[in-house]
């Protein structure tokens, strides 16, 4: 692991006197030097945040597992209402969006639709969907082994989850079309038509939510909409439309980015690309390797200090922004003795990581995964 009382200043343009990381594509084009400049200075940063909020930024795998952990740092917003609301954030802003859904929910409401949303999504769904996943793996390489030049990502990477995730969810075959295309210009924050796609993906999925209720199918949808028990009786109609917006966030993007990340970092390492292909009973420690060595997700999202607390030795006040850099973390898990983190290692024994989170949020899909 990482020095933790550097004293010094440190590489990468940051130095122990700065009073703030500003995340901007100058940082992000050369994340792992800048995190490691700062594990080096110390564990917990101010930092100008991916979203213009002024926050602070984690580095350290331990003390990343206790913020995802801490009991005053939550999802709920409210404590942070005047700082959100300076930087142009409207709280229970009406319109579409991810509410409704786990990733934003805390404690007892936390609890019970993951409990509801986890009844639906059982390891037997997840197993049975091994040999579909298979098989639209093997078309799409097909048709790129069809052509002399191809985009990965395009070709490869991003059609196959969202093809799973439709298959999942049960998108009938006449909507898979505009579902592939909204679910793209959704995720792009900067594009023009992201909210209209966005609007256009919940529209769908609320109808057919309505359709499963009476025409209900062996999918997750169906059962989501089925999902129920004693004590915490169903998924209301925003939590159902929010967690299939979740799952198509969460499981598109994430798989989009592992798939690419993994390519690339082979590509820069031939002598790892050539054991890997050489042996390929190594995959099962590859991806936990892959996920260690570039983390699918950069950084989590938005908690907020519910009350004055003490986090790395850093005061931080009631309605303090706080955001993990799982990224930073996880080059910084334990390690044996003489491992390098900074390399790739597909034959790593254990390879740590935080890109599945940790605590009551760790991913749900990660079986799926």
């Amino acid at each position: 692991m990482t020095d933790r009382n550097h004293p010094h200043g440190a590489e990468g343009g940051v130095r122990a006197g700065d009073t703030s990381v500003r995340l901007d594509p100058a940082f992000k084009a050369d994340a792992p030097r800048r995190y490691e400049a700062l594990r080096r200075i110390g564990p917990i940063h101010r930092a100008k945040l991916s979203s213009g909020i002024d926050g602070w930024l984690v580095v350290d795998y331990d003390l990343a597992r206790e913020a995802l952990t801490h009991p005053a740092l939550l999802k709920d917003p409210s404590p942070a209402a005047e700082t959100l609301e300076s930087a142009g954030y409207v709280l229970n802003q009406p319109g579409v969006g991810l509410g409704g859904q786990m990733l934003e929910a805390d404690g007892k409401e936390h609890t019970r639709l993951r409990r509801l949303v986890s009844g639906a999504f059982t390891p037997r769904r997840t197993a049975d969907l091994a040999p579909r996943i298979q098989q639209i793996a093997d078309g799409l390489i097909d048709a790129m082994a069809s052509r002399t030049t191809g985009d990965l990502v395009e070709s490869f990477t991003a059609p196959l989850p969202v093809t799973v995730i439709a298959e999942l969810l049960g998108i009938p075959e006449e909507h898979r079309d505009n579902f592939r295309l909204w679910t793209s210009d959704a995720l792009n924050l900067i594009a023009d038509s992201h909210r209209s796609s966005l609007a256009s993906l919940h529209g769908l999925l609320s109808q057919l939510i309505e359709e499963k209720r009476t025409h209900p199918g062996d999918d997750l949808i169906s059962a989501l909409v089925a999902a129920r028990d004693d004590e915490d009786g169903s998924l209301t109609e925003a939590e159902l439309v929010g967690t299939c917006l979740l799952l198509v966030v969460a499981g598109h993007e994430t798989t989009v980015n592992l798939l690419g990340n993994a390519v690339l970092a082979l590509l820069h390492d031939p002598a790892q690309m050539r054991l890997l292909r050489r042996t390929p009973d190594l995959m099962p420690k590859a991806v936990e390797e892959f996920l260690r060595y570039d983390t699918s997700v950069e950084t989590t999202t938005h908690r907020f200090a519910s009350q004055d607390l003490e986090l790395g030795g850093r005061l931080l006040p009631r309605g303090s922004v706080v955001v993990v850099a799982l990224s930073s973390a996880s080059r910084d898990a334990p390690m044996a003795a003489g491992e390098d983190p900074t390399v790739l290692d597909v034959s790593r024994p254990t390879a740590r990581h935080l890109s599945f989170g940790h605590g009551i949020h760790h991913c749900l899909g990660a079986p799926l995964a």
